[in-house]
């Protein structure tokens, strides 16, 4: 668990028609902090097709995706992507928390869980996140969680039908040399 009765796993082809609902019930609250997504990404088969994408990236060792999953149904995801071995050794995370239970410390709790996994199983030095200017709550968890800003990149990704300047944040995890 890692907070509240919800509890972070790896996420399965089997999550497609969950997530397809709780996707297509959050569309609008989410559209400001999305990309355009076609309405098929809003489907079981549109979320089976993303899902095995994000296990093929898992294989290759890129990706860690995560579903969060309260009472059998998945509340949220959260994913470490973009990995980077050799004197790098870092990862971006991305998330998202039904905003029928937002408020209740979810997306902190899964940041800090991917921080640890980050570190002590997929053994890297640092994680990095994004968000929107303006995206006050996710900056809030990146803070509890111990991330800092960093910087800004000016259209940094295309959300919600333009570029969009997004705020930088980093967490170092150790300060140990990289695995030879």
């Amino acid at each position: 668990m890692i907070a509240d009765g919800v509890r972070m796993r790896g996420v399965t082809l089997d999550d497609a028609a969950a997530l397809a609902d709780v996707l297509t019930r959050n569309r609008t609250s989410m559209a400001p902090y999305e990309p355009y997504r076609a309405a098929e990404f809003y489907t079981e088969a549109g979320q089976r097709a993303r899902i095995g994408a994000l296990l093929e990236e898992r294989d290759a060792g890129r990706t860690v995706p995560f579903v969060l999953v309260e009472d059998g149904v998945p509340v949220g995801v959260i994913n470490l992507g973009s990995i980077t071995r050799g004197p790098l050794c870092s990862g971006g995370v991305g998330y998202w928390i039904d905003g029928a239970r937002a408020g209740r410390g979810l997306a902190t709790a899964a940041v800090l869980e991917v921080c640890r996994i980050a570190r002590d199983e997929v053994g890297l030095h640092r994680v990095e996140a994004g968000t929107l200017l303006d995206n006050h709550g996710s900056q809030r968890v990146l803070a509890k969680a111990g991330f800092t800003p960093y910087g800004m990149a000016p259209a940094y990704l295309h959300i919600n039908g333009a570029w969009r300047d997004h705020r930088l944040f980093q967490r170092l995890l150790h300060d140990d040399p990289p695995p030879l």
